[in-house]
């Protein structure tokens, strides 16, 4: 809810999914510039959803962003591992979190 609100006050339409398998479809009928994904989800987790998006061709080229409470040794290297292009540790920075993902958007995804 934090997230949305931040972005929303910053005038960044926010779409979101239920869980993995919704968001994915949301991603299919919308392709949106980025793309948050939360790794701890009901259901399929975010490292399988990552996996899932970057098989489907018309999807490849949006950037996906760990968005995670998992902030243990290895979790940031999972997350870019399983095909995420970046990575935001939760809770968080209110100021900074606005501008990490349009610099996020500009990047674009990495290839």
């Amino acid at each position: 809810m934090l997230v949305k609100r931040v972005l929303m006050f910053e005038d960044i339409e926010v779409i979101e999914a239920a869980d993995a398998d919704a968001g994915i479809q949301l991603a299919q009928q919308e392709h949106p510039d980025l793309i948050l994904m939360d790794i701890n989800m009901p259901g399929k987790d975010g490292y399988t959803a990552t996996n899932d998006i970057r098989q489907i061709k018309e999807l490849d080229s949006i950037p996906i962003i760990a968005l995670t409470a998992n902030v243990m040794k290895g979790d940031k290297e999972k997350s870019l591992d399983a095909g995420c292009d970046g990575y935001i540790p939760k809770p968080i920075d209110v100021d900074r979190f606005p501008i990490e993902v349009m610099n996020f958007i500009k990047k674009g995804r990495r290839r």
